[in-house]
């Protein structure tokens, strides 16, 4: 379990506090305004940004005192960070080893985590060479490969069109259950968190105003929420 009690940090801007727990096997949708603190929350929880208080723990260990390398997580962007100069093999590979150097097991676990993502037939090509949704498999194949229990997703399928965006999630939702990872996703699409999460976190001015399951879309106590949802 991924358990954040009170994680706070301030801000000139606005003081963030999160209390969110998240168990293997489930995936939490984060959702709500741009500015209120989603990326901010992934970031604090990857040991990206400053913690002034509170705690962040995975079962018993806590991660607080860790640097974002010692973590049990690993981060997908929007931006999937591919190195365009390397073939899609070696974009993954870095994940396990940042100088390719890669032993046997290693290199099956790169073929391995590229045939479940249906991009085995892509390895000698660059990223140029790739769609948009491709491109977006080979980022998560890296995340993938390096076999962390927690998998932070900031908005990495919102430049793609609805039909790849639904593709991709669905891939997701089932390598969570396969994997049985801990998956915090940031989303503008409300419509796409509720088809694909276990849990809702609706985040606003820095906090979780609310929290719950797919029935919190439909059924919004908040009158942030429901401005947010235009209800």
């Amino acid at each position: 379990m991924l358990t954040l009690t009170n994680l706070t940090a301030h801000y000139p801007e606005q003081k963030q506090c999160f209390s969110l727990s998240a168990a293997p096997g489930t995936i939490t949708a984060l959702i709500g305004p741009s500015g209120a603190g989603k990326s901010t929350l992934l970031a604090m929880i990857g040991g990206f940004a400053k913690t002034d208080s509170g705690s962040l723990a995975l079962g018993e260990a806590n991660l607080l005192p860790l640097s974002p390398a010692e973590r049990p997580i690993t981060t997908l962007f929007q931006d999937n960070n591919l190195f365009w100069h390397m073939s899609v093999y070696q974009n993954i590979a870095i994940g396990l080893n940042s100088g390719l150097r890669l032993n046997d097991a290693q290199k099956r676990q790169v073929q391995q985590v590229a045939s479940q993502l249906g991009i085995d037939t892509l390895l000698e090509r660059k990223p140029a060479q790739l769609s948009g949704g491709q491109q977006q498999r080979v980022g998560l194949a890296r995340c993938l490969v390096r076999n962390r229990p927690v998998l932070l997703l900031d908005e990495p399928f919102s430049a793609l069109d609805p039909a790849l965006r639904f593709e991709l999630l669905q891939l997701l939702r089932e390598l969570t259950d396969k994997w049985q990872l801990v998956v915090l996703l940031v989303t503008h699409h409300p419509e796409e968190a509720a088809q694909v999460a276990d849990r809702i976190a609706y985040v606003h001015d820095g906090r979780i105003l609310e929290q719950g399951d797919g029935a919190l879309l439909s059924g919004p106590r908040t009158s942030e929420l429901k401005a947010y949802l235009g209800q």
